[in-house]
């Protein structure tokens, strides 16, 4: 039985070796994005972890023995999930690998937006003293109503711990009832009530068809004039020269981005070197416990479709 891993961001792949071994399968790295060197690597092969390589139609035809495919994280859009399902191959991911790191990151950011913490540090850096904004820039959650949109794993950890600061918080979730959000003590709206109504916005829902670019010119300008906006999702959730002309005009006071559109940002991008922009390098899942779970998951997924075994977390709804 042979596992491929196309890439990874690890310094080694010794722990899911380490698995894979003990179960009789072999590994092979590939470490590539490249879908012509997918095609050839993923042939013959009886299951494949990936990270972030592009697992399109051509790269999954070329599976002639896969009974899995996983994926190194939540998310799963660099998997084409509608072509693994017509060859009948389960896409998993790892849905709970990082629910704290991330939650945790949501709040460091949005109090690092209203507590203006990254601009005085870096005007005490500096040389200087005093208020390095306004004080109106200066806020306290517990007077500000925040919008979650989207209500998984993440989104009621981070609606979690936003109520211990005693804020108003406003839940945005198509497929989550209304009751099980005010049962967590969130009020559910539609989007632009949402948008509409919150001081701060923050992104917790999938990279799908139709949430690609969910924040764009149109739903931007039904925010409130100064609001804040948090994304640690996708970066194709946010258009990102429509967020750009916001903050230009004001119309945003601040975003903290954990992702974008592309990845890494280019050298040069107008989002970069803003006082009120906090950007990360798409980190805010990491912690060392948090990597060896994720490792250890995708690997014992392999194993467990090798030995056609029940998979608990198929996103494309192929049956085991």
């Amino acid at each position: 039985m042979r596992v491929v891993v196309t890439d990874h961001t690890f310094p080694d792949l010794e722990t899911e070796k380490a698995i894979l071994e003990a179960a009789g399968a072999t590994m092979v790295a590939a470490q590539t994005k490249e879908v012509a060197a997918l095609i050839k690597m993923v042939a013959g092969a009886d299951a494949i972890i990936t990270q972030f390589a592009p697992i399109n139609a051509d790269v999954i035809a070329a599976m002639d023995k896969a009974r899995v495919i996983v994926r190194y994280g939540i998310g799963f859009d660099n998997v084409d999930i509608e072509a693994a399902r017509a060859k009948n191959i389960p896409v998993c991911n790892i849905p709970d690998y990082c629910i704290d790191e991330v939650a945790d990151h949501t709040l460091a950011f949005i109090l690092g937006l209203t507590r203006q913490v990254a601009t005085h540090t870096n005007k005490v850096h500096g040389g200087g003293w005093g208020l390095a904004t306004g004080l109106d820039g200066l806020q306290a959650l517990c007077r500000m109503t925040v919008g979650v949109v989207g209500f998984g794993r993440i989104g009621r950890a981070v609606v979690r711990r936003l109520l211990a600061f005693g804020c108003k918080v406003l839940v945005h979730d198509p497929v989550v009832p209304a009751q099980t959000i005010a049962e967590a003590g969130a009020t559910s709206v539609d989007l632009p009530t949402l948008l509409a109504q919150s001081d701060c916005v923050t992104l917790h829902c999938p990279s799908l068809p139709q949430t690609k670019n969910l924040i764009n010119r149109q739903s931007l300008a039904g925010m409130k004039d100064g609001a804040l906006l948090i994304n640690l999702a996708r970066g194709d959730l946010v258009e990102p020269h429509a967020l750009v002309e916001a903050l230009d005009t004001g119309k945003i006071a601040g975003a903290a981005l954990d992702v974008f559109n592309p990845e890494p940002i280019p050298q040069g991008h107008p989002i970069l070197n803003r006082p009120n922009v906090i950007l990360a390098p798409h980190i805010a899942s990491a912690s060392v416990a948090a990597v060896n779970r994720l490792r250890q998951s995708a690997a014992r997924l392999a194993v467990d479709a090798l030995a056609g075994k029940h998979l608990g977390s198929v996103v494309n709804g192929v049956k085991t």
